[in-house]
């Protein structure tokens, strides 16, 4: 999740703001960041809508 560090300030969250909010540990968060794992799918959806963005700019994908 290339993108996450950078979109989870971008909303002004702290790993642990994040964390709470999807219900795992800060370091599960820092791991996703890291990309040494990765979230299950379903909750892809909630990480985007709490960064407002889109699961393709979670990956990478950020518009021009």
């Amino acid at each position: 999740m290339k993108n996450l560090a950078t979109l989870r300030k971008l909303a002004g969250m702290k790993q642990v703001d994040l964390a709470a909010a999807l219900g795992v540990s800060q370091s599960t968060v820092g791991m996703w960041e890291i990309g040494a794992s990765y979230p299950t799918a379903d909750k892809l959806p909630v990480i985007a809508r709490l960064l407002h963005c889109s699961i393709d700019a979670l990956f990478g994908e950020m518009p021009a």
